[in-house]
């Protein structure tokens, strides 16, 4: 069932968004189907059933979760794409908004054949990420499929300015890049210390994400942690790293000093960053995907006015340079981060002088300004499928 529009002066588009990852936690496709309903669409997500999903949110009512067996692997990627190619063979749209490389193809051929327009969302460098890199069979059949497709893509998003101009460089398109910035967490309400027993004179930190993996720099945080007093750490979220982190906190005997929480809804989870002091973004420069990644939890820590921690990549360090809101380390190694840790431990006026800037830079990098790029691209779309319609 599509989710209506918020308004409605005429009949509204119909839009189906397609996504591979968890619908109820992927912050930008939720955001940009709230955009797509205030621009007078319904829309209908399509993405896949996870166990352990948390509950959708409202503006994500109108969602196809689709069944797998398999939760990984090729043959997932496969049954994917043919459940997805048959499912949008069956429902009508005005058009369609694909999310990432591995939705592209059934959305493509399903564009064609009923004459309709698409819009590509690269929420990374697909066939950059390492995992496909060290792989040389799967990063073949990837990039001889983005190879063929993208250089017909009229209308593509993607998340960063690093990223945007490989994809100019490759394929001679000119994307929108719309960064992956946070609404603003104001009327969201901080977790209390004494809830997680914590007291107020002990430097609280998070790392967050629903991606820690490998790469993530997961394990050298846990050796940081182990070796120094007076902090302690959350880690919230999932990933394939997650068993190796709580067996490696469990070893060095850190119960009371790491607290780890499960995957939750966008809210839920700020009201715990809220009552941080500093978040973690550790990512490694494992490929070209992550050297000019901007993640999530960047724009998250800011928005709820607190310093970031940040490994070296280009992108990141030169949001938190212009801000002056957090510490670029070195290297990401388990010596630099307990430095940086004490660092703000040791410090209260540096600590409450980039608490300051984090909240002041959260005006600049908010979703309500960001989405404006967006907006005017879907606009664009629509205002052309309306002239069509009316000929």
């Amino acid at each position: 069932m599509f989710c209506r529009a918020i308004y409605s002066t005429e009949k509204p588009m119909r839009v189906i968004i397609t996504v591979i990852n968890d619908i109820a936690t992927d912050q930008r496709v939720l955001r940009q189907t709230a955009l797509l309903n205030e621009l007078h669409c319904e829309t209908l997500i399509i993405g896949r059933h996870l166990r352990g999903s948390p509950e959708l949110p409202p503006v994500a009512s109108g969602s196809l979760r689709l069944k797998l067996f398999l939760s990984r692997g090729p043959l997932m990627y496969i049954a994917f794409n043919l459940r997805l190619f048959l499912t949008l063979l069956f429902r009508k749209a005005d058009f369609y908004v694909s999310n990432d490389l591995d939705t592209l193809l059934p959305c493509f051929i399903i564009s064609k054949l009923f004459r309709r327009k698409l819009v590509y969302d690269a929420h990374e460098y697909f066939t950059g990420q390492h995992s496909l890199v060290e792989r040389s069979l799967k990063h073949w059949l990837w990039k001889k499929l983005e190879k063929r497709l993208l250089p017909k893509i009229k209308h593509m998003l993607t998340v960063s300015e690093g990223i945007a101009d490989i994809y100019k460089a490759e394929y001679g398109v000119d994307p929108v890049v719309v960064r992956n910035l946070s609404p603003s967490s104001k009327a969201i309400i901080a977790r209390s210390r004494n809830e997680l027993d914590i007291d107020n004179n002990q430097l609280l930190v998070i790392l967050q994400g629903t991606g820690i993996n490998p790469g993530r720099g997961g394990d050298q945080l846990i050796k940081a942690v182990a070796d120094i007093e007076g902090v302690k750490l959350i880690i919230l979220g999932e990933g394939d790293e997650m068993e190796s982190i709580r067996e490696n906190a469990a070893k060095k005997g850190l119960d009371g000093k790491v607290i780890f929480l499960p995957r939750m809804s966008w809210d839920s989870m700020m009201s715990y960053t809220k009552c941080c002091d500093a978040g973690l973004s550790l990512d490694l420069d494992t490929c070209i995907n992550q050297r000019y990644s901007l993640p999530n939890k960047l724009f998250d820590y800011i928005s709820a006015g607190i310093p970031v921690i940040a490994s070296p990549l280009p992108e990141v360090k030169a949001i938190i340079d212009k801000y002056n809101c957090g510490i670029i380390l070195k290297e990401v190694t388990p010596d630099d981060i307990a430095e940086a840790l004490k660092k703000l431990r040791d410090d209260v006026a540096l600590l409450k002088f980039l608490k300051q800037n984090a909240s002041s830079a959260s005006g600049d990098l908010a979703w309500e300004k960001e989405k404006i790029k967006e907006q005017a691209l879907f606009m664009s779309v629509i205002t052309d499928i309306q002239k069509k319609q009316s000929e």
